[in-house]
């Protein structure tokens, strides 16, 4: 009877009780991984364009949104126009508001109450609904006028005040002082002579009384809704603060926000002088230690 052959490990060169490897009879054969496969061009362009979209919306919608100024009605500190010349484009920060009060001589930008009229400009919106809609859509970027509801203008009282026109220089008053207002501008043949009177009105609590910086071009609260009380802005209305210029480049800038009622207030002469007063009183103990930082280190560097 034949005895079993026993093969060493070094015979045939394999190990009999070693594992298949790769590539080995009976090992599994390499397989090459399948490569997933590059979604088209198109479809990353959709994705990405609707992704634009969605933030657009977003930050439009709770933090900032730019509009289009298509009237003169805030000239010079806001070039408004309609075709062929190009109307700036401003930011509208919609958060300040929510964290502080309106104060005057800011420019915001407001739906219209129900009591006024249209805006000093009409927005073309076409009759195709599906052109009307895409208008709708550049006016969330401002590369198309806003809806026609809604106003930029600057704010020249606030609740509890009372605004009338005018003294005999011809500013408005608040509280019967008058304003101090370089942003007015006076188109060519008119001036603050020309200043539109009107009687005194005590803007109610929570409301502002708004006028445009185009004195003799605006439709602001002195005549919008009759003119009086009428003519005032809820706060609730305020879309937000108008911030900086963001188009043309030519135009980039902030926007002035002078308060009007520096002078009106009447603040005491002395607080004039208190930046002043801080500015010295910071300064002293550098200018003192300064010099006695310096004097050490000369004695240890001759030393």
């Amino acid at each position: 009877m034949a005895e079993p052959v026993h093969r060493s490990a070094g015979e045939d060169g394999q190990d009999p009780d070693a594992e298949p490897t790769e590539g080995s009879a009976s090992g599994d054969q390499p397989q090459d991984k399948p490569q997933k496969k590059k979604p088209p061009l198109w479809r990353e362009l959709l994705v990405l364009a609707v992704t634009a979209l969605a933030l657009t919306f977003l930050i439009q919608t709770f933090l900032a949104r730019v509009y289009v100024i298509p009237s003169a009605s805030m000239e010079r500190t806001l070039h408004g126009c309609t075709s062929p010349c190009f109307g700036d484009r401003v930011l509208v920060d919609k958060l300040v508001y929510d964290f502080g009060e309106i104060e005057p001589g800011e420019v915001v930008v407001f739906r219209g109450p129900e009591a006024w009229g249209q805006n000093d400009f009409q927005s073309p919106r076409s009759e195709n609904p599906v052109v009307r809609g895409f208008q709708g859509l550049m006016s969330l970027v401002g590369l198309a006028p806003p809806d026609e509801r809604d106003f930029v203008k600057r704010v020249i009282a606030v609740g509890g005040q009372t605004v009338e026109c005018c003294d005999d220089q011809h500013r408005v008053k608040v509280d019967g002082k008058p304003l101090d207002e370089p942003y007015v501008y006076w188109q060519p043949g008119t001036g603050p002579e020309d200043h539109e009177p009107f009687a005194p009105v005590k803007v109610p609590e929570g409301h502002l009384w708004v006028m445009g910086d185009n004195r003799t071009n605006s439709t602001d609260s002195r005549r919008q809704g009759g003119g009086g009380v009428n003519g005032v802005v809820p706060e609730e209305n305020v879309i937000g603060k108008a911030r900086v210029i963001v188009l043309p480049p030519s135009r980039w800038q902030g926007i002035g926000d002078h308060n009007p009622q520096v002078v009106a207030l009447g603040a005491p002469a002395w607080q004039a002088g208190v930046p002043l007063g801080v500015g010295l009183l910071g300064a002293f103990p550098l200018v003192f230690f300064g010099k006695r930082l310096r004097r050490r280190l000369t004695r240890s560097t001759q030393g």
